[in-house]
Parts: structure tokens; C-alpha cells; sequence
């Protein structure tokens, strides 16, 4: 089926968050395969590969087995995830009314837009200090504070650019791009390689088992977890028809691919420069390796991959800002985040002292709440068929999601409980006497080697499962539910968009 007028490459997406009717969808499920190759193609996975070598004693054979796992497994589930789009033909968070009610689901969302929030700006920034250094090497242009400021808005303007236009100009975006920059990264990746240490490679011990799982957990939280809930974003223009395996598939080997690599050329590096699994700005101490004739390439590379990354977060935190209830205009919506995220590069580049370990600690905590949302959300899909176009939009008492009080208490009380129990696991810190928060059990075992987020996740789902089976409003919503196919009005289109 042809693309609509609302979603062509180069026309501003009109749409919002309300469903797309089914005489408008159109596409593959290859498109997912770009749009997750595109998100990972950063030169920024090799500090994840270092570190299964620096702080886990992992060599290259078993990290390259972490590597897969955490990689292809994380990103299987971001495509069942995205399955909730192709069913509902709206973003995931919005679907999510659906399972937390339409008052329940503010947490959720909130929780997801701030962590969004918190990542473009680990973005923008890093790719102001990449275009920063670039000047620097070809036209030996110092750091100042008008030129940071610059170099901010730059980076900005071309996520503005892209994520303004939206959806179809993404999809056509990450595809093309991605020739560009995968050449550049490969280049790179190619000088870095022929720097390896092969002798202490080679000669490298085997890690314990144990480090391995830890490594996949690692992996998987660094990469795929963080999308989860965004995947439906992408794949609600995609027929119905399309096979939901493909979706998952799609999804795994795009990703999979680059982060492979990257994550088992970090692990090679880390042989020979074990500081880069620790390393604050790693865009820095990547460009440190190389000569100055190959920073070029490499830093163009940083500011692509970033730019790719970047674009698709801004666009889904666009539409959560609309899921919260803010009625404006899509378009609106993702140049509020930009300016946001505008603010704190300001702020963290230019005033504050550290800009990483508080920012990352902060997103340490936020992920506590989104691990719970994933699994609750995976439950609910599995025996889920299809969504009600007209409850969703509806915020009213008549909404079909309205439940008890605007709030699925089933999926309410599993959130909370999960977060709680995974708080118990977590520490954040920006270093060894500054701690912000500590649980009661972030030094176990679990603790320790970071899996609190497991726990979170299948506490989640567990506890869901579990009550939904005693919920009668729960359990009579699902079995009552029947495909929307209709399209929306222009009423609640117009409310929404």
C-alpha cells in the first residue's frame, strides 16, 4: 500500500499520537532492520566491549559470545515490543493506556520522557564536544564559549530538522545514512584493529562463567533495554499483515550487526588500553589512539552516529509529551525537547564541573521504573490481540480504559512493587564516596554485578501475570477486546495532534 500524504520523505508528519487507520499503513518490516542499525552505529559501543575485558576478565572469544547474546536477545525484545504497534498503529506509550489505565499510564510516561530527556542530553553534549575537537584538528579552531554554543545548536538544528519532519523521513533517513557513516566507521574501525595488541589477545585468560552472564546482562542493559518502550513508535505505520516474527528479526540483526562489531573491536582495544572502559568523554580517549590524519573520519563518524541515535530519541519523546497530556502539535512537541536538551548541554558543557557521573547516575534510578513497564507491557501483549482506537484517545470516564479511577491497579500495584524490590539492588554513585543512593541490597551478588534490572523486569512481570488473573476488570477488558480497523475521527484527531 502507498505511503499517505502525512507520512512522505522530505512533508512534515502531521499525525500525533492517535492510531494509524489501517488505509494508511504501508511498509516492511525490513524498515526496522534500518532503524536499529542506524540507532547503533555510534563508534560509542566500543567502551561497552572494553569493559566486559577491564572489569569482568572476559577474553575476546567469550565477550564476542556476550556480545551476541546481550546484543541480538536485547533487541529480539524490543521487536516484540514492537509488535504492540503494528497491532494498535500507535506509539507504545500511548498503547500503554491500555495496560495501566488512562490516568495509571501518567507515571509511566513521565518516567520515560525524563529518561529520554536525560540521554539526548548525554547526546548532544558529547556530540558538541566531537564537532568541538573536529574543528579543532581541520582548522585548528580553539574551544571557546561562543563556539560551544555553536556547535550545540548545530547538532540540534539537524535533530530538529529530521525529527520535525518525522516518521517517513526517519525511516528514509536511517537507511541512507547509515551507507555514509557505516563506511566512515568502518575505516576506522579497520586503523583501530590493526593497533590491537594481538599477543595479550591471544594470551588472554579465560573469565569465569559467571562473568559471562553478568557480561550478557551488561550488554543487554546498555543497548537494547533502553529501547524497549519505543519501539511500537517506529512500526505503527507497518500493515497489520506483517509477520511479527519479522518484526523481532528485524530488529535483532539490526542492531545485532554493528554492536557485534563494535563491542568485540572494544574488547580487543581494551587489551592494549584497558582506561577506555572507564574513560568520562570516551569520544576523547577513542581520538587519543589515533593519528591526526585519522581523526577526521573518526570524529565525523562520532557526530553521525550520535545524530542518528539522537533524532530517533527526540522524535518518541515527542510523542510521549502528547501522551501526557499536553495537547500540541507534534512538531511542537519535539522542539520543546530540543530546546530542553538545548538547556542542558548549556548547562552541563559551560557551568557544571561534572557532566557524566550525575547525569548517569540520575538515569540509573529512572531505568529502575522503565525495566517495570517493560514487563508488565510484555505480559499484557502476549494476550493481547488488539487495542480500541477511540478508548485510547479517550480520557474520559467512558473510556474503555478507564478501569477503576483511570487506573489499572493490577499493572499499578506490579510497577510499584517492582521498583521497589529493584531499588533494593541498585547503587548510584558517581564514585567510591559519592553516593547518592545505595539498597539495602546493591552489594550482593545481584547488586553488584549489575542484574538488578533483571529482577526488576521479571518481578514485573511475574506479579503481573499473577494479579491480572484476579482482576476481573483486567481480564474482562482483554477478553472483550475486537481489531480496530476504523478510521479515527476528526475530532479526537484533531484533540490529539
Amino acid at each position: 500500500m502507498a505511503a499517505s500524504e502525512n507520512d512522505r520523505v522530505g512533508t512534515v508528519e502531521t499525525r500525533g499520537i492517535e492510531p494509524v487507520p489501517d488505509t494508511e499503513r504501508h511498509g516492511h518490516a525490513g524498515q526496522m532492520f534500518w532503524t536499529w542499525f542506524a540507532a547503533n552505529i555510534s563508534i560509542l559501543g566500543l567502551p561497552l566491549g572494553a569493559a566486559l575485558v577491564s572489569f569482568r576478565g572476559l577474553n575476546i572469544w567469550q565477550a564476542a559470545v556476550v556480545a551476541v547474546l546481550g546484543s541480538f536477545g536485547s533487541f529480539a525484545l524490543v521487536g516484540a515490543l514492537s509488535i504492540a504497534g503494528k497491532r494498535g498503529g500507535a506509539p507504545a506509550l500511548t498503547l500503554s493506556r491500555a495496560v495501566f489505565g488512562v490516568r495509571g499510564n501518567a507515571g509511566p510516561t513521565l518516567v520515560t520522557w525524563l529518561s529520554r530527556l536525560g540521554w539526548e542530553t548525554i547526546n548532544t553534549t558529547t556530540a558538541a564536544f566531537a564537532l568541538l575537537a573536529l574543528l579543532d584538528v581541520a582548522f585548528g579552531i580553539r574551544r571557546n564559549t561562543v563556539l560551544t554554543v555553536v556547535c550545540l545548536l548545530v547538532f540540534i538544528g539537524c535533530t530538529l530538522l529530521i525529527s520535525g519532519l518525522g516518521h517517513a523521513t526517519i525511516m528514509w533517513i536511517n537507511k541512507w545514512a547509515t551507507y555514509l557513516f557505516g563506511l566512515l566507521n568502518l575505516v576506522v574501525i579497520a586503523f583501530l584493529a590493526a593497533t590491537v595488541d594481538w599477543s595479550k589477545v591471544l594470551h588472554a585468560p579465560v573469565g569465569p562463567v559467571s562473568s559471562m552472564i553478568v557480561g550478557t546482562g551488561m550488554i543487554a542493559a546498555g543497548t537494547g533495554i533502553g529501547w524497549a518502550n519505543a519501539g511500537a513508535d517506529y512500526a505503527r505505520y507497518l500493515p497489520r499483515r506483517v509477520p511479527g516474527g519479522r518484526l523481532v528479526a528485524a530488529s535483532a540483526f539490526g542492531a545485532g550487526i554493528p554492536l557485534v562489531v563494535l563491542i568485540s573491536l572494544g574488547s580487543l582495544l581494551a587489551a592494549g588500553e584497558p582506561d577506555l572502559a572507564s574513560a568520562s568523554d570516551p569520544v576523547s580517549a577513542i581520538n587519543a589512539m589515533l593519528p591526526s590524519w585519522m581523526s577526521i573520519p573518526y570524529l565525523i563518524a562520532a557526530f553521525g552516529g550520535l545524530l542518528l541515535s539522537n533524532h530517533l530519541s527526540v522524535y518518541s519523546a515527542g510523542l510521549t509529551v502528547i501522551t501526557l497530556g499536553i495537547r500540541v502539535r507534534r512538531t511542537v512537541a519535539v522542539g520543546l525537547d530540543v530546546v530542553v536538551t538545548f538547556a542542558g548541554g548549556i548547562y552541563f558543557i559551560l557551568i557544571a564541573d561534572d557532566f557524566y557521573g550525575p547525569f548517569i547516575t540520575f538515569l540509573t534510578l529512572l531505568a529502575v521504573p522503565i525495566n517495570a513497564w517493560v514487563g508488565i507491557f510484555a505480559v499484557d501483549l502476549l494476550v493481547r490481540r488488539s487495542y480500541d482506537n477511540d478508548a485510547l484517545m479517550n480520557l474520559g470516564r467512558s473510556s474503555r480504559y478507564w478501569f477503576r479511577g483511570g487506573v489499572a491497579w493490577a499493572a499499578m500495584i506490579s510497577w510499584a512493587a517492582a521498583i521497589v524490590v529493584g531499588l533494593l539492588f541498585t547503587e548510584a554513585s558517581t564514585s567510591a564516596t559519592d553516593v547518592w543512593f545505595s539498597g539495602p541490597l546493591a552489594h550482593s551478588w545481584i547488586g553488584t554485578n549489575g542484574l538488578g534490572w533483571v529482577v526488576t523486569l521479571a518481578l514485573a512481570a511475574g506479579v503481573y501475570a499473577l494479579l491480572r488473573r484476579l482482576d476481573g476488570t483486567a481480564r474482562r477488558e482483554t477478553s472483550e477486546q475486537r481489531p480496530q480497523e476504523q478510521v479515527l475521527s476528526a475530532p479526537a484527531a484533531q484533540e490529539t495532534s
